[in-house]
């Protein structure tokens, strides 16, 4: 993984450089495995997020925002009482592994000086948080709690002395010598890169491929020079963060990855280029976890509504057949006088073709030939009623479709409290039905909360996530003469230029963000319409988050992440 031991060092080195002596303020917990510490130091705030998520864990400085829950969970609670208020005196790397200390000062409750250890593991599915009593060598609490049964080497369970994790016996690669290089490598065996990861302490796959890669045709002589020359880079913390794009996946690490074919997006820090890499990744996963139960009604109403569909288009062709019952039923009682009651079929001149053609009439025995006739013509007027029902039928199949193709794009983009609003849409619409959690009040007349952007210079914009932000934001919130966007023929968010007048550039800006949060997201050249309010309407009965507009133009975006996060409002 990128966060690997030397990942690690520099970290240490730019959060040491950052955070070192500085108070800590408000903890919060806005995630099960995520904290999120204010600090203040050097005369500035900064915001420290600490993560053991198993697919994201960091550690970091960073510019997000973030939604705390209304109760603190109990780790948090325990973090506030022993570390709000307190010093970091120092941040360490322990040997190059990836675990991070904090040596923290504070006060207990008597007033008297303690010392405390936060501990950061960062090794994937196992990364933990950690706060232990330095003098007793303690654990006081753990974000994640492993007893004896999950792990015999080490319990993390309050009361238990902290263990580091068992140590790998690696060679120290910012010490090593050529000579050192030479014993350690088999350049007989091949797998020149694994051999490097499995001897060097620190050393990630990515970061081993790289050195191999910079070898040129590795042998005794190429390699052991590219592995120094390296070292010694990474010794002085000469860094250049950077994120390469390589086949449509990203890959971030201290320097460009020359190994790795694609573009290289250089950074000024590593905090700032976890907060790119990292921009929406941990709160996808974490929606589509909050998400999977409406993700699979959403789709199997949609599927249920196609199938529909398909069945009432069939039911169409046999109603258009209308016009042919009422010939039948014409021509019949033209020939009134040569049909009998007991025929089963008789050939008739049909009187509307020019040509003078024969057509032959199906008739049921048991009725006499003016009953016949009254049967087709029956048939013919229940066809013709068919026809409009059929097609209003279909229509709302088609609707039903529409909607909840928005509403899946809208979970593709929502944030978690997008959620929750996009689930009591579905039960005020019948759908399902609100699962109440106990102890919680929902307030009646709360407002959407919709999520800010600013454009360059410096106009804000509004963006729905959902149908109820969409509709507060287009019908109540937004000025009839402000500017609305919406991606052409194509499910989106809601977009409002809070100005009369914008600007050509903020025009783009704010299509850019209307194309980013639609299904075209990941296509170029997306059409997107803009016209102003006064001519957005919602029809009456109309699905949630559904308009119709007119006086619009049309520009043509390219969806852009960076674009989007440079315009986000923190």
């Amino acid at each position: 993984m990128p966060f690997d031991g030397f990942f690690t060092r520099a970290m240490v080195k730019e959060l040491s450089d950052l955070l070192a002596g500085g108070r800590i303020g408000k903890i919060h917990q806005p995630y099960k495995n995520e904290l999120v510490i204010a600090i203040r130091a050097g005369r500035k705030n900064h915001k420290l997020l600490i993560s053991a998520h198993p697919s994201y864990a960091r550690l970091q400085v960073t510019e997000d925002t973030f939604d705390n829950p209304n109760e603190p969970p109990m780790f948090c609670m325990i973090l506030r009482k022993h570390l709000e208020g307190a010093i970091i005196e120092e941040i360490r790397q322990f040997e190059m592994d990836r675990i991070v200390i904090f040596d923290i000062k504070g006060r207990n409750e008597l007033g008297d000086v303690s010392y405390k250890h936060l501990i950061v593991e960062i090794m994937g599915r196992h990364s933990n948080v950690v706060l232990v009593d330095k003098e007793k060598g303690t654990i006081i609490d753990s974000i994640k709690h492993i007893s004896a049964a999950l792990n015999s080497y080490r319990t993390i369970l309050p009361g238990s002395s902290y263990i580091f994790p068992p140590a790998q016996d690696k060679a120290d690669p910012l010490s090593a010598t050529k000579e050192d290089m030479l014993k350690a490598i088999d350049f007989n065996s091949g797998k020149l890169d694994k051999q490097i990861v499995e001897k060097f302490a620190g050393i990630s796959p990515i970061l081993a491929k790289e050195i191999t890669f910079r070898s040129g045709l590795a042998n005794r002589v190429s390699l052991p020079d590219a592995f120094i020359t390296l070292m010694a880079q990474l010794r002085q913390h000469e860094y250049n963060p950077a994120i390469t794009d390589s086949a449509n996946k990203e890959h971030f690490y201290l320097f460009p990855l020359t190994h790795l074919e694609g573009e290289s997006k250089p950074f000024s820090s590593l905090s700032e280029m976890l907060d790119r890499f990292y921009f929406g990744k941990a709160v996808r996963d974490r929606v589509k976890q909050q998400a999977s139960d409406l993700e699979r009604l959403m789709k199997n109403e949609k599927e249920k509504n196609e199938t529909k569909v398909k069945k009432l288009q069939s039911t169409l062709k046999d109603a258009e057949k209308a016009d042919q019952y009422q010939l039948l039923g014409e021509l019949l009682t033209a020939n009134m006088h040569v049909a009998k009651k007991g025929m089963q079929e008789i050939l008739v001149v049909n009187y509307y073709d020019d040509l003078g053609g024969q057509i032959l009439i199906a008739l049921d025995p048991r009725k006499s030939p003016a009953e016949n006739a009254q049967s087709y013509f029956s048939k013919y007027q229940k066809a013709k009623n068919s026809v409009h029902i059929v097609k209003e039928q279909i229509a709302k199949a088609i609707d039903e479709i529409n909607y909840f193709d928005g509403l899946l794009q809208q979970i593709a983009s929502a944030s978690t409290r997008d959620i929750e609003e996009i689930r009591e849409e579905l039960a005020e619409q019948g759908y399902l039905r609100l699962r109440q959690k106990k102890g919680q009040k929902k307030n009646p007349n709360a407002k959407p909360v919709i999520e800010k952007y600013v454009a360059s210079d410096q106009t804000e914009i509004l963006v729905g996530k959902n149908n109820k932000q969409n509709d507060y934001l287009t019908s109540k919130l937004a000025h009839r003469d402000e500017i609305w966007l919406h991606t052409k023929d194509i499910p989106g968010s809601h977009v409002v230029i809070r100005s009369k007048e914008p600007t050509e550039e903020t025009i783009l800006e704010a299509a850019v963000l209307a194309a980013y949060y639609s299904k075209a997201k990941n296509s170029a050249s997306v059409p997107v319409d803009f016209t102003r309010i006064r001519h957005v309407k919602k029809p009456n009965g109309s699905k949630p988050g559904f308009v119709i507009y007119d006086n619009q133009q049309t520009v043509f975006v390219t969806p852009d992440e960076d674009k989007v996060r440079a315009m986000q409002i923190n």
